[in-house]
This record gives C-alpha cells, sequence and structure tokens, in this order.
C-alpha cells in the first residue's frame, strides 16, 4: 500500500487512522526469500511439507519441512547424542555464548523484527518488547548462570565429619512447545536457560511462526552453541506435541489451559517434570487515588499490546466508581485514537489478529455482550480495509454475567470495564477467575499498592503499569498461580528447573554407626549427645 493508497477509515465508535505504509519499507517477498527459507529450514528434521502465512494479508509466506512422529524420535536422538559432551563443557563457557547471541540480537535486531511482524501481524514497537525480553534473560544468565549452577556447599548430618555439597545436573533433553504469539521470546527466550544449564534441546514452534524461532535456532548458533544441540521439529500440535512429551526429559510448555492439562498428563505418566504457563483473564484495579491521565495512559498498554494477544495483557478493568467516568473518558479517547498499521515499519501503535480463530472469539466475545446489552464504548469493527484479520481495540461498558467476556479468556483487543465501591470488593471481582497470572494496581501509595497486590492471588503484580516490569525483571520469577500454570520462568527458579538436585555427601574419620569400640546403646547415646549440641549451637 502506497502513501497515496492508504485510507482512513470512520468506524462506529471512533476514527482509527491507518498508519500509511512509508515509500521503500520492506515487503514480504523482500524478506522471506528461497535463501532465507533454505538458510533457516536447514535445522529441521521433517520428511513431509507444510507452510506458513502472514497475517497482514493471508498470503503465504514459505514453505516449511514438516515432521512426522519418526522424525520427532529422530531430533530426539540427535540431541542426546550431543548433550554428553555439552554439558561437560564449563558452564562458563557455555555462559558466554548467550552474551555473544545477546550482542548479535542487537546488531541484527532488524531482521527479526521484520519476521515478527510478517508471522504475527503485530506493530513493529510491540515486535520490540520481543527484542527486549530476549536481550534481557541472554544478558542475565549469560552473567548469573554459573553462580545459579555451581555446587554448593550444606551442613553436613555430622558437621566436620560431613561434608555435603549440592550438585545441579542437566535433565538431558528438554521438549519445548512454543507458542505463535510471542514467538521470538516465548521460543528462545525460554531456551536459553534450557541450553545455557547444559541440556539439549527440541523444539516445536507453532508452524505459523516458525521462521522467527529458525531464526534465533541460527543466530544462537553463530554464536558459539553447538547446531546438533538444538533440534527443531515443525508440525501439527495434535501429531508432534504428543510425540514431543513421549520423548523428553522435561517439557516446556507455553499455551492454553485446555493443552496445557494434556501435556501435563503426557509428562506425568512418564514421571518427568513440567513448566506451564498457561491462559489469563488478568485484571487492572484503578483505584480512588490513581492518576487518571496516567492511568488512562497505562490502560491503552496493558489491554491492547500486540492486540492483547498476550497472556499477561488486561482483560478486566475495575474502576472506582468516583474516577470512573473520568477514566473511562480518557481511555475512550486514547483508544479511538489508535493507528492500525500494517507495515513492517515503525509508527502504528497496533496490529493485527494472528489467526480466524483469535478473530472469531474476539467477534463472539462484543456481539453477544452487545446483543445482551453491553455498551460499545469504542471501537468493534472488523476493519477489512486494512487487512483481512484487523479488528479495532475494543473496550465494552455494562458487561454482566453470563455473558462469555466476563470470563473466558479473549485474546484479543477487547476489555470490560467494571465499577467498584470498596477496596474489598476490587479485591474480591479480580481474584473471582479461575486463572491467576498477572494484574496491575493503580493507586498514587506505594504503600497501599503493594497492600492490595499482597491480597491478589496472580503470579505477578505491577504498581502503576500493566505487565512490564514484571516481566522484565528476570532476576524474579514469572509464572502463573491456579489454573495459569505450573513453575516459573525467570531468576533462579527460570533454570534450575531444568536441571536435577543431586546431594553428594562425603563421610570422613567415623562412619555413621558404632565404632570406635562403641555399642550400640553408647552409639545411640553420643549421637543423642550431639543432636543437643548442634541445637544448643544453633546449626541447622
Amino acid at each position: 500500500m502506497t502513501d497515496s493508497q492508504a485510507p482512513t477509515a470512520t468506524a462506529p465508535h471512533g476514527t482509527n487512522p491507518i498508519a500509511p505504509t512509508p515509500s521503500g519499507v520492506r515487503t514480504a517477498a523482500d524478506v522471506v526469500t528461497p535463501e532465507v527459507v533454505a538458510q533457516l529450514t536447514r535445522g529441521v528434521v521433517g520428511s513431509g511439507r507444510t507452510a506458513n502465512h502472514t497475517p497482514f494479508t493471508g498470503e503465504k509466506l514459505a514453505d516449511l519441512p514438516e515432521s512426522t512422529p519418526a522424525d520427532v524420535a529422530t531430533a530426539f536422538e540427535r540431541a542426546r547424542a550431543a548433550q554428553t559432551a555439552w554439558a561437560a563443557t564449563p558452564a562458563r563457557a557455555r555462559a558466554a555464548v548467550l552474551l555473544r547471541f545477546h550482542d548479535l540480537v542487537l546488531a541484527r535486531q532488524a531482521e527479526v523484527l521484520d519476521l515478527i511482524q510478517l508471522e504475527t501481524g503485530k506493530a513493529r514497537l510491540h515486535a520490540h518488547e520481543e527484542v527486549q525480553a530476549v536481550a534481557v534473560a541472554a544478558r542475565h544468565y549469560g552473567r548469573k548462570a554459573p553462580s545459579y549452577l555451581k555446587p554448593k556447599g550444606h551442613t553436613g548430618a555430622i558437621p566436620t565429619l560431613t561434608k555435603v555439597t549440592e550438585v545441579r545436573q542437566p535433565r538431558g533433553v528438554v521438549g519445548q512447545i512454543a507458542p505463535w504469539n510471542y514467538p521470538f521470546e516465548l521460543s528462545i527466550g525460554d531456551a536459553l536457560p534450557a541450553l545455557v544449564s547444559g541440556n539439549a534441546l527440541v523444539m516445536k514452534p507453532d508452524t505459523e511462526t516458525a521462521l522467527t524461532a529458525l531464526w534465533a535456532r541460527d543466530l544462537i548458533i553463530e554464536a558459539g552453541l553447538p547446531a546438533e544441540v538444538f533440534q527443531v521439529v515443525i508440525g501439527e500440535g495434535p501429531v508432534v506435541g504428543p510425540e514431543l512429551v513421549k520423548h523428553a526429559d522435561f517439557v516446556s510448555f507455553t499455551g492454553s489451559t485446555r493443552t496445557g492439562r494434556e501435556v501435563a498428563r503426557g509428562a506425568a505418566d512418564r514421571l518427568v517434570g513440567v513448566s506451564l504457563e498457561l491462559g489469563g483473564k488478568n485484571a487492572m484495579l484503578v483505584l480512588e487515588d490513581a492518576d487518571i491521565e496516567k492511568a488512562a495512559s497505562g490502560a491503552v498498554r496493558a489491554c491492547f499490546s500486540s492486540a492483547g494477544q498476550l497472556c499477561i495483557s488486561i482483560e478486566r478493568l475495575y474502576v472506582h466508581e468516583s474516577v470512573a467516568d473520568a477514566f473511562l473518558e480518557r481511555f475512550a479517547a486514547r483508544t479511538k485514537a489508535m493507528r492500525l498499521g500494517n507495515s513492517l515499519a515503525y509508527g502504528a501503535d497496533m496490529g493485527s489478529l494472528a489467526g480466524e480463530r483469535q478473530l472469531e472469539a474476539v467477534r463472539r466475545h462484543v456481539e453477544e455482550a452487545v446483543a445482551k446489552g453491553a455498551t460499545l464504548v469504542a471501537g468493534g469493527a472488523h476493519r477489512t480495509d486494512i487487512g483481512p484479520l484487523f479488528y479495532e481495540p475494543t473496550i465494552l461498558d455494562g458487561v454482566e454475567a453470563p455473558m462469555a467476556v466476563c470470563t473466558e479468556e479473549t485474546f484479543g483487543p477487547v476489555v470490560s470495564v467494571y465499577r467498584f465501591k470498596d477496596e474489598d470488593e476490587a479485591v474480591t471481582a479480580a481474584n473471582a477467575t479461575p486463572y491467576g497470572l498477572n494484574a496491575s494496581v493503580w493507586t498514587r501509595s506505594g504503600s497501599r499498592g503493594h497492600a492490595v497486590a499482597a491480597r491478589l492471588r496472580t503470579g505477578t503484580v505491577n504498581i502503576n503499569e500493566g505487565y512490564a516490569p514484571a516481566y522484565g525483571s528476570v532476576q524474579s520469577p514469572m509464572g502463573g498461580m491456579k489454573d495459569s500454570g505450573l513453575g516459573r520462568r525467570h531468576g533462579s527458579e527460570g533454570i534450575l528447573k531444568y536441571t536435577e538436585a543431586q546431594t553428594v555427601a562425603h563421610q570422613r574419620v567415623m562412619p555413621m554407626a558404632p565404632s570406635f569400640g562403641m555399642d550400640d546403646e553408647k552409639y545411640a547415646a553420643f549421637m543423642s549427645r550431639s543432636l543437643k549440641a548442634m541445637k544448643a549451637l544453633r546449626l541447622r
């Protein structure tokens, strides 16, 4: 689309001018060339053929190898054969790969930004959130992995006589199932701690966003990772997913709660561990003392980044009744002013939905809510004038049960506004969901924000921002409570989950048994006196 062709369409509840495509901006054909596809797919174990498409137009991007169950088994065989030598590589040398990868990502970010946009349809600034997240994770584990993984001494059964060391052993070959919505961060971002801890990896990216994950694999190999350590399989989830769970020594999964339960059952049958980040119906609480201008601006980011296709984005907005009208006026004005765009350039405020399934869920939730009495404050239009899957950022007021949008995860640019009278009511409503992934609290009082946060049953809480501060603080754990998952990414928990703890106890001088002429009774008395002494000395 050229500047002269870029229309500005007026929707029933506001105007969303399209960000015009600057002259000279790259197209899909410029980015996804046959040479690029050949380079990236070298690492895929697949004997069949499939394809992926761009949400911007619906057109095919690339032909890709498709993996069969036998191909998955082959990928694990290759990874397992390479894992022993990789695990024997010193932790500092493995970590150095991540630091080199960090530099390469930042130097060549334009390449992956194009791929992320073409495969997901998101705006370029939202694609850059993935670049930021991956760089931060690579830096963190590149610096901290050796200390997370180093052997740790502990007090033995008999101090000085028992020397105990906790050793962290890699699990072996990690199976990773990565989603489509954040194909860079939720593929390689989760792979980094698994790899640096000495594991090999077999990844199944979503077919529609496989090029982004393959670009990440290609880049980390350039940074020094042995190619055989990182295998990729591509195919339909119901076919390839169970096969991956069947062979893995640990499974990392990000996706829906329904599929997460299936993954957990498959892993449980084999007694292997899992890490699951699943769905969310996240709440934002705007208290009566909040800065309304900042809260309205923050709500746009919290609700509509990546067109709402973010597990930790906000779908329920609870606003104190004393400021609700003022907040909603400002929030609606900012939402109506958002620019929708489909070019590989900065400037658009929101991009496209990623697929027909997401579009259908959004339309169903909005249309049902309006039919049952909800008020459409902003948005509500399917914007085919921009692309087949564009939908305006939408605000609903007056939403009540049993409207589906109340409780079901929409995973799109739709937020429902609810009014509350007091803090207890807001906390109760925010917690009234089977999910518990993320929450946001807006108040001028830091102490009040922390007090409210402590009452919310979510894995992360952000005060005066939507989701980015907690997620970006990679030294701290991130994950879900309740139906939002098991395990954590980031920090020590995010890397130690990919290891097995091994205790090595070295007994010196005397055995843990009668010795030095003691009979059973004297030994028992000696140990009793020793236990009392250890308590008196406050030994653990």
